[in-house]
């Protein structure tokens, strides 16, 4: 069967080169007799994978050595909690800017665990933009100030990151992680789940700087604290091995592609294609704020639900899919995340070209 384009915005396409490595050591790995998801994760050749993996992190997304790396489970969604829970503990307070509904979840999730200012929010204009700030508009004797840095239901991402001065500021990166360079030492906490831009659904990668580590209260569950994952080297309990595995052929595909560096050249190529194409159409237009679209997803209508719908139709059975925006919002969307090829956005526009010569 021929591959499809996959324009999903989670989980995400992967690079085939990744996929057909991990066929070939599927039954057995190495010299191992056995395959990745039968290993015990006490042993010796899985151990090797899991430090090899955040090695290799360490590496392309160069960060420092005060920072330690956990891969861990319940997805982006459970670090909504894990946050406030480990680190509300001085004033009991944290800055949000709701830039999309994943934001807006986060933020109503640290309000069961403490007081929550909303510093700026788009959702009046629903989410087209993301909110501009200073840095005096957030509160010193907060906790942490929290931003979601890409907002995959509505195409918007940050340019600029916040300065928020002495206070931690907490990033969710789930759909933009390593497609860009990113100066990790301006950040208390990155986080994200894996299944946009990193590999497969199961594991969520957090980054969190030392100083924020072990201020838990003891009510906070086991499960739940950095500390306990930290001291345990994210195998408290059994992680997911095989997911983190994939990681690691993730990490070592983008070094090979040149770094972080030459993914992000080629990614602001393949948005250019797309939004050049987008801002001369006269029967699409994108819905995201020009300033700041994202990178990583790409949301566009052409006005009539029903046209909407008929190019999904005619899109899919030419081989693109997944283009349908979320619900919550409708009209189209594709993820442009770092498996999907030039080529492939190339062949789309062509595609959205011949539809609109044709309605």
């Amino acid at each position: 069967m021929m591959r499809v384009f996959n324009f999903s915005a989670g989980p995400g396409a992967l690079p085939l080169e990744v996929l057909e490595k991990a066929q070939k050591e599927l039954v057995c790995y190495g010299d191992s007799g056995m395959s990745v998801m039968e290993m015990s994760h006490r042993s010796k050749p899985y151990d090797a994978i899991i430090k090899g993996a955040e090695a290799k992190l360490r590496e392309i997304m160069n960060i420092p050595d005060n920072y330690k790396v956990l891969f861990l489970q319940g997805g982006a969604s459970l670090q909504f909690a894990m946050i406030p829970l480990n680190l509300m503990r001085n004033s009991y307070k944290a800055d949000y800017i709701e830039s999309g509904m994943f934001a807006s979840k986060a933020l109503k999730e640290a309000q069961k665990f403490g007081k929550v200012n909303v510093v700026a929010s788009s959702k009046a204009d629903k989410y087209a933009y993301i909110p501009k700030v200073t840095k005096d508009q957030f509160d010193p004797e907060a906790d942490y100030a929290y931003i979601c840095a890409n907002n995959t239901i509505y195409g918007t991402k940050y340019h600029e990151y916040p300065d928020t001065g002495s206070v931690p500021l907490v990033a969710d990166m789930s759909s933009c992680i390593l497609s860009e360079q990113v100066d990790v030492s301006r950040f208390g906490i990155i986080y994200a789940g894996a299944q946009k831009n990193l590999g497969p659904a199961g594991v969520t990668l957090v980054i969190i700087r030392e100083d924020l580590v072990g201020h838990a209260k003891e009510t906070v569950p086991s499960m739940l604290n950095y500390q306990l994952m930290v001291e345990n080297e994210s195998m408290y309990n059994t992680p997911p091995t095989y997911g983190i595995y994939m990681l690691k052929l993730m990490f070592e595909w983008i070094e090979a592609q040149g770094g972080v560096a030459a993914l992000e050249k080629r990614n602001k190529e393949k948005a250019a294609v797309l939004y050049n194409y987008l801002d001369e159409s006269k029967m699409f237009k994108g819905t995201a704020n020009k300033e700041d679209r994202s990178l990583m997803n790409v949301t566009f209508v052409t006005g009539n639900e029903e046209l909407d719908a008929k190019f999904v139709k005619e899109a899919t059975a030419a081989g693109f899919v997944n283009l349908k925006g979320h619900r919550s919002v409708g009209g189209m969307r594709a993820s442009i995340y770092n498996a999907m090829t030039l080529e492939g956005v190339q062949k789309l526009v062509e595609f959205m070209k011949k539809f609109e010569s044709e309605n």
